[in-house]
């Protein structure tokens, strides 16, 4: 399996394939409207407005499983992030990340890249995943690891997989 064999569910309703992402570098978070880390979309929206020329996106994946901080339907969820944050990143309907009805986009990643002691397991809102343009996991990063402290490992993972320059 590949990060682009996900199918994924738009904040709108419709569907999108994670294909569409092939050749960008990703951080790809799970978010909530009601959790202490909720102030990290400012950090996560600077980080998409400064790369995403560059070929970088985030990926915003609601989900209500940490002490139910996530309690909007996705009309809900984009009210509150385009009133308070002014998100332009795309966002996407309201998964879960752990258990049996984790979504495969998210077992996929905590495979790739577990945690702390290899456990696979997302331990709350704002855990972040960078992925390569080739769909590899370069690293999991900890909700406490703030946006504002990525740039160099965004900008790395932009340097180290930035398309072949054509030559003539």
């Amino acid at each position: 399996m590949s990060i682009y064999d996900c199918t994924v569910q738009t904040l709108e309703g419709g569907n999108s394939r994670l294909d569409a992402y092939a050749g960008q570098v990703l951080l790809i978070v799970n978010v909530a409207s009601r959790c202490g880390f909720t102030p990290q979309y400012t950090g996560l929206e600077a980080l998409y407005r400064r790369y995403r020329a560059q070929g970088f996106a985030v990926l915003g994946f609601p989900c209500d499983q940490f002490g139910h901080q996530e309690p909007g339907d996705e009309a809900q969820i984009r009210q509150f992030c385009d009133l308070n944050y002014q998100v332009s990143f795309p966002l996407f309907a309201k998964i879960e990340v752990n258990g049996a009805g984790a979504h495969p986009l998210y077992q996929f990643l905590k495979a790739a890249r577990p945690g702390l002691l290899n456990t696979e397991a997302i331990k709350w809102n704002f855990t972040k995943f960078l992925v390569a343009r080739d769909g590899a996991v370069l690293r999991r990063y900890a909700p406490s690891d703030k946006p504002e402290d990525l740039g160099a490992d965004i900008e790395a993972a932009l340097a180290a997989t930035a398309p072949a320059a054509s030559s003539g």
